[in-house]
């Protein structure tokens, strides 16, 4: 069981780049539409039914998306510990 799960709410992104430029080994910024990926992601319905991005990561990748979700400025980066509850 992974200790955190990211979601991103892709569609609501706005491009920024701030989380690729704290966190670059887990978000980079897509050439297609200039939104950011979060890597090694997989694709999924978010609870608003948009189309999203999640994954599962462990203790040790934890501060560094905790410091991209904490740089978007539009809040659409995710986590939730293993229980299922939101962190940011």
């Amino acid at each position: 069981m992974p200790d955190y799960q990211i979601k991103h709410d892709r569609p609501n992104c706005i491009g920024c780049g701030a989380c690729a430029a704290v966190a670059p080994d887990y978000w980079e910024m897509s050439p297609v539409d200039g939104k950011s990926n979060l890597k090694g992601s997989i694709h999924i319905k978010l609870e608003s039914g948009e189309d999203g991005e999640q994954r599962d990561i462990a203790q040790a990748q934890y501060t560094p998306n905790k410091e991209a979700a904490d740089s978007c400025p539009v809040n659409v980066i995710h986590l939730f510990d293993k229980t299922g509850k939101k962190i940011i």
